[in-house]
């Protein structure tokens, strides 16, 4: 690409499920920290596909295989039409995160489902996907990939924070890029707040109007994940498996669950972000104003919420970025974040009817 600016399109769908969210960037060529979001909208999903993906954990090989090319074809669909509703005309390529269906990395399994050759022949543009896997192969977590981002882009942070359906954190030490998954956000507060008829718990009203359950926080703040040094990462099985029996064993009402793992979510964020000065803060987490009140407590920290912009569509960015530095042949997955036993650059390149 020997243009003066790139221009792309992003889509992430995060495990919170909050809906797909679609970037239009423009990169410098010549310095790719100069970029702008030119347009970003968020596709709310239909209760057709939130229940199709929240439940696609559950499905066999063949309607997994069957998954992934249908919600290829709907992020096909979606992209076109934020092409026309934006007349957009410069595109050199589009990146998609896909939606993680899979992710066990100590067993050399991660899945992200949407079939990037469908998304290609909906829009006649050249699209990379599928940026885990080859991490995964090469032994590491296949997580957080948007580090790469955070030091291209957002170097200016100690730290930079996502607080989505898992909280991660990525930051420099000793000349190199450290991340990891801090603990469950979104996933589990979302939950917890359907079952009180909400979609998810709206500035954390809801859980400060819950009573704190001691037991329930000492056994959450037990868990043996907190004291692994990184890399590491989280994934839905992971929640499944040691989150909600924990929560469930309790028997407590909604509002004390959510005001107690609010509680440590806050607990186990600060713990983490202590040793920085100025921590970047982004996700559709930065709104629930009682966990953002409670970090604050814990932490001396100070703690930068960005533009609107920047908290809600800074990982279709990062991936955005992913897609271009594979296009580049250039290192898109760290291994000092990941634990691979090398940098590399991932991702699978689809052009349409043809996968290279």
């Amino acid at each position: 690409m020997k243009d003066e600016y790139i221009y792309a399109i992003g889509l992430m769908s995060g495990t919170s499920l909050d809906g797909l969210d679609i970037v239009y960037i423009k990169f410098s060529n010549k310095d790719l920290s100069n970029f702008e979001i030119v347009s970003a909208e968020t596709v709310d999903y239909s209760n057709f596909w939130s229940q199709k993906l929240q439940n696609a954990i559950q499905l066999d090989e063949y309607q997994i295989s069957e998954l992934h090319h249908d919600y290829g074809v709907f992020l096909g669909k979606e992209t076109q039409n934020f092409i026309r509703k934006n007349s957009i005309t410069d595109l050199h390529f589009i990146a998609s995160h896909g939606h993680t269906v899979f992710h066990q990395p100590e067993k050399g399994i991660t899945l992200q489902v949407g079939d990037g050759q469908q998304i290609s022949n909906f829009t006649n543009c050249t699209v990379v996907s599928d940026f885990r896997t080859q991490d995964v192969q090469l032994g590491g977590q296949g997580a957080p990939l948007v580090p790469i981002g955070d030091q291209l882009l957002f170097s200016e942070y100690d730290a930079c924070l996502n607080i989505g359906g898992f909280a991660n954190i990525s930051y420099k030490s000793n000349e190199q890029r450290i991340a990891f998954d801090i603990c469950p956000v979104n996933i589990v507060l979302n939950y917890y707040s359907r079952k009180i008829g909400f979609d998810y718990d709206d500035k954390g009203k809801c859980a400060s109007q819950g009573k704190l359950n001691t037991k329930l926080l000492l056994a959450l703040n037990d868990l043996a994940f907190y004291n692994i040094t990184p890399p590491k990462s989280l994934g839905f099985e992971w929640v499944h498996q040691y989150i909600f029996p924990i929560i469930e064993n309790n028997q407590l009402e909604p509002f004390t669950v959510l005001r107690t793992f609010s509680e440590h979510i806050a607990q186990q964020i600060s713990k983490t972000i202590n040793p920085f000065d100025h921590v970047l803060f982004t996700g559709g987490g930065v709104y629930n104003d009682f966990i953002i009140k409670k970090i604050r407590e814990y932490s001396p920290s100070k703690i930068i919420i960005p533009s609107d912009t920047i908290i809600n569509y800074k990982e279709a960015l990062i991936f955005t970025l992913l897609g271009l530095l594979k296009i580049q042949g250039k290192v898109n997955c760290l291994s000092s974040v990941t634990g691979a036993k090398k940098n590399h650059s991932s991702g699978i390149i689809f052009t349409p009817n043809n996968r290279i």
